[in-house]
């Protein structure tokens, strides 16, 4: 099995990892290590800094295609209001906190978009509100929240028309907790209804290209 044998090659542990994502221009890759509960602090190591990781944090990496070793550092360390990346100047704040990183996409001007996957008590009742999803420019590590997703929904998997000026956004089992007989929630009809999962198409008011 791959995990047994990453073990064996002596390969670093990571934090649940998820998605990666390539930039369009940079070559530089882009993954996503949504949380560690279980991490101990004596298991802490430079890529995995944070013992007990429910925040979870963005790594990044770029190599040659011919070369032996790589460069890499993290992107973003996630977590609540105030939480600074070391070596950085991102500190976040109450319009982009986040948690539990998990989809990740470039578009093709290059913005990375992120969205996430908290469960439990940091969603809706926790200081995070409800999964989201944000658009970071990497070069200058510049983060806004771009759209909050339903009620105990997961934000994941996002794609632009060539054009770049229509988005689609899938939102995965809104009124998780919901029962047959209680639901948590309604969305998208509305009313009493059932919640579904459903893609959501963004434009903008102007006709211009998202993220722009």
């Amino acid at each position: 099995n791959t995990s047994l044998a990453a073990d064996i090659a002596g390969a670093t542990k990571m934090d649940r990892p998820e998605w990666g994502a390539v930039h369009p221009q940079s070559g530089e890759v882009y993954f996503t290590l949504t949380n560690n509960s279980r991490r101990q602090a004596a298991e802490t190591d430079a890529a995995n800094p944070r013992p007990e990781n429910v925040f979870g944090h963005i790594i990044r990496w770029r190599e040659q295609p011919q070369a032996q070793k790589f460069e890499w550092d993290i992107f973003l360390l996630a977590g609540p209001t105030g939480t600074a990346t070391p070596g950085t100047a991102l500190q976040l704040t109450a319009d982009n906190a986040l948690a539990c990183p998990d989809g990740l996409w470039f578009d093709p001007q290059g913005l990375l978009w992120i969205q996430t996957d908290m469960s439990g008590s940091l969603q809706s009742e926790g200081p995070f509100g409800n999964n989201q999803m944000l658009a970071a420019d990497t070069a200058g590590r510049e983060l806004k929240r771009f759209l909050v997703g339903p009620v105990e929904c997961e934000v994941t998997g996002v794609v632009t028309t060539p054009d770049g000026k229509t988005m689609f956004v899938n939102i995965q089992h809104p009124g998780d907790r919901s029962t047959p007989t209680a639901f948590t929630s309604h969305w998208p009809d509305g009313g009493n209804s059932r919640p579904r999962s459903a893609t959501v198409v963004i434009t903008k008011e102007d006709g211009g290209v998202i993220g722009s």
